[in-house]
């Protein structure tokens, strides 16, 4: 709290305090640019503006768009019309507002008494467009956004085709790493397989604004992939660059364009998005029992709609598929055995399919404990971990200290050098950061465990480990459309009943 104190009269007070010469021309104090809240009263004065959009200076991001239009405004009463000055008024105005000082030869002109000249057809609707790209990419990027889910991760509480908006305010918008960039476009510019739609040589730090609260265990949260650091621009995130330097070498993936294209860094803005439920907070110890979640020692709560692989034997029937149409399973099929299927089935599911007659036997299917999946984090013999029995593994707080040895390193040593910053390596026995000896290490970020509610089928913190809370995007707050991308229109595409829900 003391921090918005000290922060917001600085944020209300640097951008006007460039108007020093403007506000001295239009009739009142320099000194006046300098008061926090007072100098924005004044400015709406000079350009004459009805004192209910300083109401709307009060609201956090919404005040970014009216002071923008302050700016222009301003430029105005200077007689800067021009497309290009009005541009900078807003991109850069502890620049261009000087500048005009310096010129000297600027006159303000009274709002009531200027003339402003009359737009072209083309000047009105590059106006218009230039408008709607801002007010849109403010609400994007600070309040709300659109978002398709693309997997079936978190089937059956988030399906394929549901379209849903994220809330930046849940947790607090983060400043974009990568402010210059094309709008409305992740990572890669449309028509494009792999142009970056943003300017790299301009890169802010992390930075989180105030929101309404913070991440909640079990909430569906969006983040950026965090493996997603390194892609190859042939896969993408499909397939993780991690995973082809193990399948493939370092040597062949980075030389080899036809079949893997380049090998490109990606800032955490501009990593792929991805949602999953929020299962293991900073500070908590996570294990996986047979499938179950414990967390800190207890049985965890199981969320949402959360489903696994089961195999299903039947008498040699086949289960009638108007049947499993109506249960809702979309995954799965035979087996090459005579009546042996696979089906990944929600609790519901499974206990109905139990009740008919050609069904004999439904048995889920189980990784047993210390059968080791290589491609399980953190890929270490120390930890021969899988899908269904995991851990313990404590999850990194902020402020939090942990030795540094042979059995902490391959669980932390990602986090410590990629998502820290810190330059580490390990030389005799001993581990070195930052050039000096260490045998602890003092995290600087909290870090939480996503997984998907589809057990079986979802690439997450199992498999690539801790999600930093500079990468976390917003909470998924509400589905507004629905559309199951296997069936037309006529086949009742549009899932009716599966429109307009929160997000549980």
């Amino acid at each position: 709290m003391l921090e918005l104190i000290i922060v917001i009269p600085i944020l209300f007070t640097l951008p006007t305090i460039f108007l020093w010469a403007q506000f001295v021309k239009a009739g009142r104090k320099g000194w006046e640019t300098l008061i926090p809240f007072y100098n924005l009263y004044v400015f709406l004065k000079i350009i004459k503006k009805p004192m209910w959009w300083y109401a709307l200076l009060l609201f956090p991001f919404i005040n970014v768009f009216m002071y923008m239009l302050m700016l222009v405004e301003m430029a105005k009463c200077f007689n800067k019309f021009g497309l290009w000055e009005q541009f900078l008024a807003v991109v850069v105005p502890f620049i261009y507002f000087p500048w005009l000082a310096i010129k000297g030869d600027e006159r303000f002109v009274d709002p009531d008494d200027r003339e402003e000249p009359k737009k072209s057809v083309t000047r009105e609707w590059v106006d218009a467009i230039v408008f709607a790209v801002v007010a849109a990419t403010i609400i994007r990027t600070f309040l709300i956004e659109a978002y398709t889910i693309p997997t079936s991760s978190m089937e059956k509480s988030l399906l394929v085709g549901d379209y849903l908006f994220v809330s930046k305010i849940a947790y607090g918008p983060k400043v974009p790493n990568t402010p210059l960039s094309f709008p409305f476009v992740h990572h890669t510019l449309p028509l494009t397989t792999d142009t970056k739609s943003y300017l790299d040589w301009v890169h802010l730090p992390y930075f989180r604004f105030p929101g309404m609260g913070h991440v909640q265990r079990y909430d569906a949260v969006v983040f950026n992939y965090p493996a997603g650091d390194t892609v190859s621009t042939r896969f993408q995130s499909n397939v993780s660059y991690y995973t082809l330097v193990k399948k493939y070498g370092r040597k062949r993936v980075w030389s080899d364009k036809r079949n893997f294209g380049d090998i490109v860094y990606r800032p955490v803005d501009k990593r792929e998005n991805y949602i999953k439920r929020c299962i293991g907070l900073p500070g908590d110890t996570l294990q996986i029992i047979d499938r179950q979640v414990y967390i800190n020692g207890k049985e965890s709560h199981n969320p949402g709609k959360y489903q696994f692989q089961y195999e299903v034997i039947t008498d040699g029937h086949s289960i009638n598929p108007k049947i499993l149409d109506k249960l809702n399973i979309t995954e799965g099929g035979s087996t090459s055995v005579p009546g042996d299927f696979v089906y990944v089935l929600t609790n519901e599911a499974r206990d109905a399919l139990a009740k008919l007659s050609i069904v004999k036997k439904i048995v889920p299917i189980n990784e047993k404990a210390g059968v080791w999946d290589r491609e399980i984090f953190p890929y270490d013999s120390l930890y021969k971990w899988n899908r269904d029995n995991y851990g313990p593994i404590w999850i990194p707080k902020k402020g939090a200290t942990i030795a540094l040895n042979r059995k902490t390193l391959p669980l932390y040593r990602r986090a410590i050098r990629v998502y820290e910053g810190n330059d580490l390596k390990e030389k005799d026995g001993k581990v070195y950061i930052n050039g000096e000896p260490a045998d602890h290490y003092t995290f600087k970020m909290n870090y939480y465990w996503m997984m998907g509610d589809n057990r079986h089928n979802s690439a997450d913190s199992r498999y690539w480990g801790f999600v930093p809370e500079d990468h976390i995007v917003g909470k998924a707050e509400f589905v507004w459309l629905s559309m199951d991308p296997n069936k037309s229109l006529l086949e009742g595409k549009i899932r009716w009943n599966k429109m307009m829900r929160f997000v549980k």
